[in-house]
């Protein structure tokens, strides 16, 4: 299940969720992979942000729906007192507002709990490394949502200094195709792509993935 590098520390990971029954077994699997360490598992939000103070803590798988505090104010709370730490959602929820509140909270990525374990921990740590990953069914319901919306004039356009490749690119990703998918695509490496987005996003005042997607649809590449 795990795709460690070579030498890297463990990530540490905290599982929230409200049912002990999806919490535990969770927990148990992610702790299996030789790279990642589950340091708390949480019942809700207040959970979650007294582990994330305990910490350190690199990255929060997070349910949405849960007691007490629910899963999006408990990104936007720890996107606020502690924005180290990355938020991957793994909800039984898709429906267009679940998607927008999370990814607007700070959310890093968003699963639902149709992914499989593999897809979990790659998420994991794609969120670790400052990456985004969407699931293939929110990817397509986020495109559904902002194509039915208009963008600002003053957002559609791309800064003159965008290169033709960091162009392909933004346009791959507004596709939903994953950073291994863009390079086999472009025939460059991985690094090479993780290179050009870093440097698109710079250039683009873009946040994350998501953000990337609504640009690449605005300005017709997508």
């Amino acid at each position: 299940m795990s795709e460690p590098t070579q030498g890297a520390r463990r990530l540490r990971v905290i599982v929230a969720d409200d049912q002990a029954a999806v919490r535990e077994p969770l927990a148990a699997v992610l702790g299996l992979s030789d790279d990642i360490e589950v340091v708390a598992a949480a019942a809700d939000g207040t959970e979650v942000l007294a582990a994330a103070a305990a910490g350190p803590v690199d990255v929060v798988l997070m349910d949405l729906r849960m007691p007490v505090m629910d899963g999006t104010e408990a990104t936007r709370r720890l996107a606020e007192e502690h924005p180290e730490v990355a938020v991957v959602v793994l909800t039984t929820f898709a429906d267009d507002d679940s998607i927008l509140a999370a990814l607007s909270a700070g959310a890093r990525g968003y699963l639902t709990k149709n992914a499989g374990r593999q897809d979990i921990a790659r998420a994991i740590r794609a969120a670790a490394a400052g990456q985004s990953v969407l699931d293939r069914e929110v990817q397509d319901r986020l495109l559904a949502t902002v194509r039915t919306k208009p963008t600002p004039a003053a957002a559609q356009a791309l800064p003159a200094d965008i290169t033709p490749r960091e162009r392909e690119v933004l346009t791959l990703i507004g596709q939903g195709l994953p950073n291994r998918a863009i390079a086999q695509q472009l025939f460059i490496s991985e690094a090479t792509v993780k290179t050009h987005i870093n440097n698109l996003f710079a250039k683009a005042d873009i946040r994350d993935r998501a953000d990337a997607v609504r640009r690449a649809i605005a300005a017709g590449l997508a």
